[in-house]
């Protein structure tokens, strides 16, 4: 399964931005999606995951009033919206793929490149 994170970029405190992970490879619609958040020498943090037909979906309890994850399994694409953002948001933003709905990063088998978001202030 390959996976591709885009959508970051530079945006100000209080906008939305929506990421999107594009999934292909053999049965790629088949993995629950992860969305997890890292910032330089710091550890990756979970933020949101769906199940693989977007029945079931995970929340960090920190992510889960402003964040919001979906998919379109006929794009099988995942999106992660975020709203409100704030400058402690910057963080490059990866996707991942999992054999089931789990927010444990040791779960998740195949990892996209990542994609940078910077909230300016």
């Amino acid at each position: 399964v390959q996976l591709q994170a885009s959508g970051g970029g530079l945006v100000q405190a209080g906008d939305y931005l929506r990421l999107s992970c594009a999934a292909s490879g053999r049965a790629a619609e088949n993995y629950a999606i992860g969305w997890f958040r890292q910032a330089p020498g710091k550890e990756r943090a979970s933020i949101a995951s769906i199940s693989w037909n977007g029945g079931r979906t995970l929340y960090d309890d920190a992510m889960k009033d402003r964040f919001t994850i979906s998919r379109d399994n006929a794009k099988t694409v995942v999106y992660l919206e975020m709203n409100s953002l704030k400058p402690e948001d910057t963080d490059t933003y990866y996707c991942a793929a999992a054999p089931w709905t789990t927010l444990a990063a040791d779960e998740y088998n195949y990892w996209g490149q990542g994609t940078q978001l910077t909230v300016s202030s």
